[in-house]
């Protein structure tokens, strides 16, 4: 799923309308690594900063009703 604020123009790159052109290699592994990292729930989040992605963010979750000690370890 993706969400935009109200601030944010095509693509995610703020008001200006610039938008994210491209993602350099290092990155595209940055995001894949989180991905891979979040199991069967899980949120990645792109931030971008004039036209370039400035952080990921990752949030896991989990679900309570298969949920066994020890497994947000």
């Amino acid at each position: 799923m993706v969400t935009r604020s109200s601030e944010e123009g095509p693509l995610g790159g703020g008001s200006d309308g610039r938008g994210l052109q491209f993602l350099e290699k290092r990155e595209i592994r940055m995001i894949d690594e989180a991905l891979g990292k979040l199991g069967e729930f899980g949120e990645v989040r792109l931030v971008v900063e004039k036209g370039r992605l400035r952080y990921v963010v990752t949030q896991r979750s989990y679900d309570a009703l298969k949920w066994s000690p020890g497994q947000m370890a």
